[in-house]
């Protein structure tokens, strides 16, 4: 399916509004984590065709959903920002500063309209999908990475346990959202 320019340029937009507010509010370091995702799921799907009906991505969508928010638990409750900054040496931000509610909204409120959007065979929710998915699945292995820049040996950083299902859950997505042949059905 072609993607209409002004679908393009949207995405574009939400994906550099993104990094610049990720920019904003957690510093370079972190930005670039946000990239892999960000980025990563707007190149994707410039690049790859997709025609995938919102029944083929449900369950995979539903699931990394689901797992997202018990991986947001487990960072607040085991303080992975306090450790992320640790690392990166840029202050937490306010949970209520303006920086990170655009952040929230223009990311996770995004992806809440994927359902919507891709029911309607709308590029614009592929694009939001393929963001979802590239996020969950890729930016969260950064959890993997982070202890090599601690002072402790390898071990444990918040949102580890969380992030080694939530990445195979966004894998399935992944690939259920570029599988080739797959009918743009409205269910």
């Amino acid at each position: 399916m072609n993607k209409r320019p002004i679908t393009v340029a949207a995405g574009l937009l939400v994906t550099l509004s993104v990094l610049a507010l990720g920019y904003v509010s957690f510093g370079f370091w972190t930005m670039l984590v946000f990239a892999s995702g960000f980025l990563g799921g707007f190149i994707l799907w410039l690049v790859l065709p997709t025609r995938a009906s919102f029944a083929s991505i449900k369950a995979p969508y539903v699931l990394s959903l689901c797992l997202f928010l018990a991986h947001r638990v487990e960072e607040k409750m085991l303080d992975f920002f306090k450790r992320l900054a640790d690392i990166t040496g840029q202050p937490t931000p306010a949970i209520i500063s303006w920086s990170v509610i655009l952040l929230v909204v223009g990311s996770v409120g995004a992806w809440l309209l994927v359902p919507y959007f891709v029911k309607r065979g709308q590029q614009i929710g592929h694009y939001l999908a393929s963001t979802f998915f590239a996020s969950l699945g890729i930016t969260e292995l950064a959890h993997f990475i982070f202890p090599l820049f601690t002072e402790q040996p390898y071990g444990y950083f918040p949102g580890m346990a969380s992030a080694a299902v939530l990445a195979p859950a966004a894998w399935w997505g992944m690939f259920r959202l570029y599988k080739p042949n797959v009918s743009l059905t409205h269910s």
